[in-house]
């Protein structure tokens, strides 16, 4: 056998330091101190006399001997991870942990997780809301929702992604609201309190442009609301406090239900693109897939 192997337990260190372009990040991946990652990277160099890292402020960038390896080894742990989970698969029963926004995980996850319950009674849910792109394997999640006003998310080296589709914006307020207002035309909205998404990829101006109004002329104007969330705007439409930008999936329950009104069939012209990712080698395979085919058969 090649000698070369001796190193395995240092190529598994280097492909997690390589992926993560960080010894810090790798050392809490792989449960060592910094000091052990750094000290098996200088003993796997000198073993291969090769320049595997060169450092760029707080990050450890590959050289192009690094690539190659970085490369050799992630196809090498694949096939050793598809075939340890061929042995090993754990069965449909146990538990998962989902994440996403926090409103989509409010709105929308939460209210309709008793229909997933009917058909998996054995399958425990775990709902980690939150507004960053979390760390998959750092955090121990299994499937991660996510959205993006792109075509394409960028998919973390190791990860599978699968798109569920799109959804669009539209204005909405709560009945109460549309009828003290008056509001039957979008020039309408000019007299209205507007509830504005702080990061403003869905902003007011772009629906009023689409439209042929000019949007900054009338967000000039006052009042206004602005909110760092989804789940917030909505609940501020609910209370009759304006209208906001919503995507149809996520007031879709109200609507039906008589809460909130859609004011017209105008969507706004960007549009959420949507997500799933996971490790399609984890032993929880069979278990990702069945919540997975659920969430393509209830999403709207």
């Amino acid at each position: 056998m090649d000698k070369r192997l001796r190193h395995l337990s240092a190529l598994r260190c280097f492909e997690s330091a390589a992926r993560l372009q960080s010894y810090t990040q790798a050392a809490l991946e792989l449960n060592i101190t910094q000091a052990a990652v750094s000290q098996q990277m200088r003993q796997l160099e000198n073993a291969l006399a090769v320049k595997l890292f060169v450092r760029k402020g707080r990050n450890m960038h590959l050289t192009e001997a690094g690539e190659v390896l970085l490369m050799s080894t992630q196809s090498a742990f694949k096939r050793i991870i598809g075939g340890l989970n061929q042995i090993q698969t754990q069965e449909l029963a146990g538990s998962l942990t989902i994440t996403s926004t926090q409103s989509f995980c409010s709105l929308w996850l939460m209210p309709n997780l008793s229909s997933f319950y009917e058909s998996h009674d054995d399958i425990q849910i775990r709902v980690l809301g939150s507004n960053r792109f979390e760390d998959i394997r750092l955090n121990h999640i299994d499937i991660a929702i996510r959205f993006s006003t792109q075509k394409e998310l960028a998919c973390p080296a190791g990860l599978e992604q699968l798109y569920l589709g799109e959804d669009s914006n539209y204005p909405v307020c709560s009945p109460s609201y549309k009828e003290a207002l008056q509001i039957k035309s979008p020039s309408d909205l000019a007299r209205c309190n507007l509830i504005h998404h702080d990061d403003d990829k869905v902003s007011w101006e772009q629906w009023f442009e689409s439209q042929g109004i000019c949007g900054l002329s009338i967000c000039a104007k006052g009042p206004h609301t602005r909110v760092s969330s989804n789940d917030m705007a909505l609940s501020a439409a609910l209370k009759g406090q304006g209208v906001a930008i919503v995507s149809k999936e996520l007031f879709l329950d109200f609507q039906q239900a008589g809460l909130i009104v859609q004011l017209f069939d105008i969507p706004h012209p960007v549009v959420w693109q949507r997500y799933v990712l996971f490790d399609p080698y984890s032993p929880k395979r069979a278990r990702i897939q069945v919540f997975i085919d659920w969430l393509i058969n209830h999403l709207p």
